[in-house]
């Protein structure tokens, strides 16, 4: 017999469920993020060292369009790396 305070195992896998496809439908724009301490390990910043900038760098995951941000290989779950940024960790493009 189940009461309105203990939920059937069933409910609960239902609400689960339903609760999977809420957090699946937002868009991954919502979880925009730094990796703050990724960036300060690699020295990040958010202009270029010369001619070294994340745009020409092998790890760079460009955004959009070439001057909207992206991401790194490296710092994982940054999807907020600056394209004229730059970090110790850059690596010329082939």
């Amino acid at each position: 017999m189940k009461s309105a305070t203990n939920p059937s195992r069933r409910d609960m896998l239902k609400l689960a469920g339903i609760a999977g496809i809420a957090i699946a439908s937002i868009p991954v724009t919502a979880f925009a993020a730094k990796n703050a301490g990724l960036r300060t390990s690699m020295k990040y910043k958010e202009t270029p060292e010369g001619d070294k900038e994340c745009s020409n760098c092998v790890q760079f995951v460009p955004g959009k369009t070439p001057k909207d941000l992206g991401g790194c290989k490296l710092f994982l779950g940054d999807t907020e790396v600056n394209p004229k940024g730059y970090c110790v960790a850059w690596a010329k493009k082939p």
